[in-house]
């Protein structure tokens, strides 16, 4: 299994349009951070989780040529601007068509049938996206290409779910904010977790590093990663050192194998 972070800015980026922090001015790679998204390829399947405003720069970035689905964590649109870019992958061997599967809760797949719902109408115009939307029950794995996905399901604000994905022994969450202990549990056993960390105060919709790291302790994984972070986390050379054995803040374009 590997895990590349396409991502791992909030929803304005690192740098952030007209700030002149020393983050935003950094010029070290690792400070500068698109919109969350991650890539996950097990044997010859390869999902893609959230397809953010940055979806068509990561996918050329990584030389991505195929993908076996996207699934999204919610329906914000720094998780789901990129949805329309899935065309090229439709297309890319054309005349053979090859249909995107997106997978989602309820709330999220019904937003996508809104936001693109040019995608699903009677009569489409031609080079549309080619979609098929999967609605998942957050409460049961389900199976892609002989893959068990396990959804794990958090609070991100009091008025929005957000949903991480398990895939074996590695599990990917962003966009929570709280988590109940019977959703916790789904995460026990993990040896890579993956997990939002907004910046070092607490956040209303977010966790706070201190709050991720609390849960890091409590399932004690082997190695941990930070994602969904803001410029508030500050340099990256800097803000790792205040971090315990085994947790990192990942970075753009970070890849990792077990």
């Amino acid at each position: 299994m590997k895990l590349t972070f396409l991502g791992t800015g909030t929803s304005q980026g690192v740098p952030v349009i007209g700030c002149e922090c020393e983050v935003c001015r950094s010029d070290d790679r690792r400070d500068k951070r698109l919109r969350t998204s991650a890539m996950v390829e097990i044997g010859d399947l390869r999902f893609i989780i959230d397809a953010g405003p940055d979806f068509r720069y990561q996918m050329l970035r990584e030389g991505i040529r195929q993908v076996d689905a996207i699934l999204l964590t919610h329906q914000h649109k720094d998780h789901t601007a990129g949805i329309d870019d899935v065309r090229a992958f439709n297309f890319v061997d054309y005349p053979t068509i090859r249909t995107m599967h997106i997978y989602g809760n309820r709330p999220t797949i019904e937003r996508v049938m809104q936001e693109y719902d040019y995608a699903f109408a009677e009569n489409k115009y031609r080079g549309v996206p080619v979609i098929e939307l999967h609605t998942i029950d957050e409460q049961q794995s389900f199976n892609i290409g002989g893959v068990e996905i396990v959804p794990i399901v958090g609070e991100h604000s009091k008025r929005f779910r957000s949903v991480g994905y398990r895939f074996g022994d590695m599990a990917y969450i962003t966009d929570f904010s709280h988590i109940d202990p019977a959703e916790e549990a789904k995460l026990e056993g993990v040896k890579v977790l993956v997990i939002n960390a907004l910046r070092w105060e607490p956040h209303d919709s977010h966790f706070a590093v201190s709050e991720a790291l609390e849960i890091i302790h409590r399932l004690r994984p082997e190695r941990a990663f930070l994602t969904h972070m803001s410029h508030g986390i500050g340099l990256h050379r800097e803000a790792s050192e205040r971090l315990p054995e085994g947790v990192a803040f990942a970075y753009d374009g970070l890849s990792v194998e077990f």
